[in-house]
């Protein structure tokens, strides 16, 4: 077994913090949004939002994500699908629509009109999409708080600015005027409310829509202006300094790429060049998103966004100036990355999101993934926001707890509290790391203090890759916290939980301390741990694919109980053979 204590001398180290008492927004700011919304419907906002609407507009913008096909034809067929909940066209109450919060979201968003862009039949594709709008717009043409919130506004300000043809293109000029007008109005709504918005992705996309109807939609030079001065003042609070998102969840980072490719193509179309702003943005995103690849070619779902499948990175890595690089290490993201040979390791080296800029964190620090080749060996078990199929609510909210991911998790307990409502409440307020490289390997050193306040210990982890790539060996120390913080404390269970790839099938060997793993591909690695007076079972998980799917998989579970408020876990991976 290699040494994982045995680093070089030469260290980059680095301590996150998160405010353990973060409950996202304060009584006051709550407050003041509902003031707001308030003022949204009554008459003074009502009239605020008058003027004249444009004849036409200036071009449509480019969508780096192409429409679904299979879907295109359902919803020509008269059905809305997505999120996994369906409703049939003629019987549809945008009111109404029942079903889950994203299919609602999505809905409203107009998401619907990617999809019957490709649609082969022109006509069929410019039918449904006048069906769906007049419906629409006959139950939203004043203020609605979910309808007309911002961020939501926002997409379906892009997606008409995108595939305006679908929906102008037809003969009926009476509906055309009709939709010109709402989009006047709804630019006219976000100069006020995006403002308003909490920092974030959706404030994000909120001053996205506005900057591109600025550009596309006649005499908005002021309103363009306004836009991109949102979007220079948030873009460096929401990408860090190291490429990284400030919610930790690599499916924002793919979303927010994705609008800026999206509005970035406002300027050409019209004759001017994008702001750099957008292309500068993009170069830090895409090095840190690509250092998170396994060597399947995707990210894994960390903090509650799914599985980012190649095609996606693929499609932004053509646009980007920075598309073949690659980010090790997240000095402020918290995501670190050790390769050799055929072997890819990514560890989550950071604390949990704020509650105010994510309401889907996962309670899974120090967790990490690991692959061979093309081949998952470790994973975590996956996320749900961004699936366009819908996990049922218990399987959504286990995915977020500790004992989901490759971690360790003290007296079945989540490292960071999950509230009832997802959100993230005490738990991990610090983890600290230090990363060390020469030619005898790389180590990454960690520590959280998630159980220090409840149950009076810290967590420490320990990965050491050897230079060829055949061996990851790992230590897992539970150590006493400071005693001020926990007068009364106990020995207590742990689970050091190793959830293999899909297609991974494991095999115990004869000293019960160890198993045989076999990859889809037929390599073996050989798992052994050290670790007196506990034992390892093999247990069933899953995993969650980009797509949806749910593979039945296996985990390796090695389990024990404290002595003295301490433990110390040895284990090795080693590739058997070439």
């Amino acid at each position: 077994m290699a040494d994982p204590k045995a680093p070089p001398p030469e260290a980059d180290a680095a301590s996150l913090r998160r405010d353990g008492g973060d409950r996202g927004l304060s009584l006051a700011e709550r407050a003041a949004a509902q003031l707001t919304r308030q003022l949204y419907a009554s008459p003074l906002h009502r009239l605020r939002l008058r003027g004249r609407f444009p004849l036409k507009l200036l071009g449509v913008l480019a969508d780096p994500v192409p429409g679904d096909p299979h879907l295109a034809e359902r919803i020509s067929a008269g059905r809305l699908i997505h999120a996994g909940h369906t409703v049939m066209i003629r019987e549809l109450d945008f009111r109404n629509p029942g079903g889950p919060s994203a299919w609602a979201e999505w809905a409203h968003g107009w998401g619907w009109l990617r999809h019957l862009a490709i649609l082969p039949d022109q006509k069929a594709a410019l039918a449904a999409a006048e069906n769906l709008a007049q419906r629409w717009l006959s139950s939203f043409g004043e203020y609605d708080p979910l309808a007309w919130r911002a961020d939501i506004t926002g997409d379906r300000l892009m997606m008409l600015l995108a595939h305006a043809p679908v929906i102008l293109g037809g003969s009926n000029q009476i509906f055309r005027s009709a939709v010109l007008s709402a989009m006047a109005t709804w630019a006219r709504h976000l100069d006020r409310a995006a403002p308003r918005l909490p920092e974030g992705l959706g404030q994000a996309r909120a001053w996205c829509g506005l900057y591109a109807a600025g550009v596309l939609i006649p005499g908005g030079e002021v309103r363009t202006a306004r836009a991109l001065a949102g979007l220079e003042a948030l873009l460096p609070a929401l990408v860090l300094p190291d490429g990284g998102i400030a919610s930790r969840t690599p499916a924002d980072a793919l979303a927010l790429a994705h609008y800026l490719l999206l509005v970035g193509s406002a300027a050409e179309v019209v004759g001017s060049r994008a702001p750099r702003l957008f292309a500068d943005t993009l170069a830090r995103l895409l090095p840190s998103l690509r250092g998170m690849v396994l060597g399947d070619g995707r990210v894994g779902a960390w903090h509650g966004g799914a599985v980012i499948g190649a095609d996606a990175l693929d499609r932004i890595a053509r646009r980007a100036a920075t598309g073949t690089e690659l980010r090790r290490s997240g000095r402020w993201s918290g995501f670190h990355r050790l390769s050799a040979g055929r072997s890819v390791v990514v560890i989550d080296a950071g604390p949990p999101p704020h509650a105010r800029l994510s309401s889907n964190g996962h309670a899974g620090t120090l967790a990490f993934e690991m692959s061979d080749g093309a081949d998952r060996l470790i994973t975590n078990c996956g996320g749900a926001n961004g699936l366009d199929v819908a996990l049922a609510p218990a399987l959504a909210a286990g995915l977020a707890t500790t004992a989901a991911h490759s971690t360790l998790v003290i007296a079945d307990t989540n490292s960071t509290r999950i509230r009832d409502d997802g959100t993230l409440g005490i738990g991990v307020g610090e983890v600290t790391m230090a990363y060390r490289s020469t030619g005898d390997g790389q180590l990454i050193e960690a520590s959280h203090d998630g159980y220090a306040r409840r149950l009076g210990m810290l967590v420490r982890r320990r990965l050491f890759l050897t230079p060829d790539g055949n061996e990851l060996a790992g230590e897992d120390e539970i150590v006493p916290a400071p005693a001020k913080l926990l007068r009364r404390r106990s020995d207590r269970s742990f689970d050091l939980r190793f959830h293999l790839g899909p297609g991974v099938s494991a095999t115990p060997t004869a000293d019960g301390m160890g198993a045989l793993l076999k990859t889809p591909s037929g390599r073996i690695w050989a798992f052994k741990a050290l670790a007196p007076g506990c034992r390892l079972a093999i247990e069933a998980s899953l995993w969650v694919d980009e797509a949806g799917t749910i593979h039945r998989t296996q985990q390796l579970v090695l389990q024990g109980q404290t002595g003295s408020l301490a433990a110390a876990l040895q284990w090795s991976l080693r590739r058997a053979g070439k």
